[in-house]
């Protein structure tokens, strides 16, 4: 819960700044829709490879190294925007916060589905809730920031240093890789040893198989995480499951993008208040994962996330139509309680099995990821053809195709 709540906290943060990084780059709407590309394409091409990542070096490790990649993505972007003013290094740090999510995500997430099955009880939501609780924090503390003035730089600088801090602690406890399941090494050793007949590496879906020596080990390794991923990309569910989560994912990341600018520039609000927009986004958000256990268990997946899908296209609907601001402030908050359980469940349904549960959750977070890769551009070249807030409506067709889709929650493979 520690670790996810500092990536809630690193990810809020540069959020709630984003109407300080566009004016001091001076970026049109389109602008700003291809800067969040380097963020998403980093991303994506991240999470593209993590299931091989996390089956390679562990969780554990992949979390320690994308949290110092995060921060310094997070100081790299504060310079870039109040120091140097330069737009090559504000981007150049918004991709290694991107290089830095898509593993970190899914190695969160291998671990996660370990602690569910470890308890027997839905806990993925609560999880999530404290990324959630994360973004509260973050969202509040770039609220205050901004309204203080304080610098962009120094503001994302003391973030990044705290969150990983944080996280390098919080990974020191980590079971997943030594709890069964895969592997990351399994007969790594650092010493030469004489070949055995005895040494053996254990593919979980064609049981031992002879290894020669040791150092060979490694690249079976490598070579069975290869396989795992190959087949996850050839299941149904599972790529209907990515497809499910892609729908939701677009809903989180526009109002991650756009929510603040568009209250500032589609409802007429200060730099401030949209911080605090997106404070009531990331809080109802918080809420729904919170509660999401307790739904769960009791009316299951499917029901659970055709509701979330129907409030969510609800709030975003009553935010872009809204005639008075505080209709806009309560689209928001359905807005995040809609949106709120779908990459819990969605990445948790993915890990029902544990052999499989990283390569599953990579291939279903890379085609989620594909919302965050092609969702800004394409906001933001609707942003500057029809203005920010009409520019959202094309997120309640995703959120529809997510409520489509609801009842592969209910598959085993």
């Amino acid at each position: 819960m520690a670790a996810y709540g500092a990536s809630g906290i690193a990810a809020a943060s540069w959020v709630s700044r984003l109407p300080a990084v566009r004016n001091g780059l001076e970026l049109t709407p389109a602008a700003v829709g291809l800067i969040l590309l380097c963020l998403t394409a980093a991303s994506f091409t991240s999470v593209s490879v993590s299931g091989l990542v996390v089956l390679r070096i562990g969780s554990a490790r992949t979390a320690r190294i994308a949290c110092v990649l995060s921060g310094s993505g997070l100081l790299l972007l504060g310079v870039g925007t109040s120091v140097l003013s330069s737009l090559p290094v504000a981007a150049c740090g918004l991709a290694l916060l991107g290089l830095a999510n898509g593993c970190y995500n899914t190695a969160l997430n291998v671990e996660g589905a370990a602690v569910e099955r470890a308890l027997g009880k839905y806990v993925m939501p609560w999880l999530h809730g404290s990324f959630s609780l994360g973004t509260v924090a973050g969202a509040a503390a770039g609220a205050w920031a901004a309204a203080a003035k304080l610098s962009v730089a120094w503001h994302l600088g003391l973030v990044g240093a705290v969150a990983i801090a944080a996280v390098l602690v919080a990974s020191l406890s980590f079971r997943a890789d030594r709890a069964g399941g895969v592997r990351s090494r399994p007969a790594l050793q650092r010493k030469p040893v004489r070949p055995r007949k005895t040494d053996t590496f254990e593919d979980p879906t064609t049981g031992p198989l002879p290894v020669i020596n040791p150092a060979l080990a490694s690249e079976a390794a490598s070579l069975h995480g290869k396989r795992l991923v190959a087949m996850a990309w050839q299941e149904p569910r599972t790529l209907l499951l990515g497809l499910l989560v892609l729908g939701l994912a677009l809903s989180e990341g526009a109002a991650g993008d756009w929510a603040a600018l568009a209250l500032a520039d589609g409802h007429g609000q200060s730099e401030a208040a949209g911080a605090a927009g997106y404070g009531v986004f990331v809080t109802f958000m918080t809420v729904g994962r919170f509660a999401g256990t307790f739904l769960l268990d009791r009316f299951g997946r499917v029901a659970v996330m055709r509701c979330c899908a129907a409030t969510a296209f609800l709030g975003v609907a009553t935010f872009v139509f809204a005639p008075v601001p505080w209709l806009a402030f309560a689209g928001l908050g359905l807005w995040g309680l809609g949106t709120s359980l779908g990459f819990p469940v969605g990445t948790s349904a993915a890990a029902d099995d544990p052999v499989h549960a990283a390569a599953r959750v990579s291939v279903a977070s890379t085609i989620a990821y594909g919302a965050f890769l092609a969702g800004p551009p394409v906001l933001g070249f609707l942003a500057e053809q029809f203005g920010i807030l009409h520019s959202l409506l094309l997120v309640l067709l995703f959120q529809a195709l997510s409520f489509l889709l609801a009842p592969v929650l209910s598959q085993r493979q």
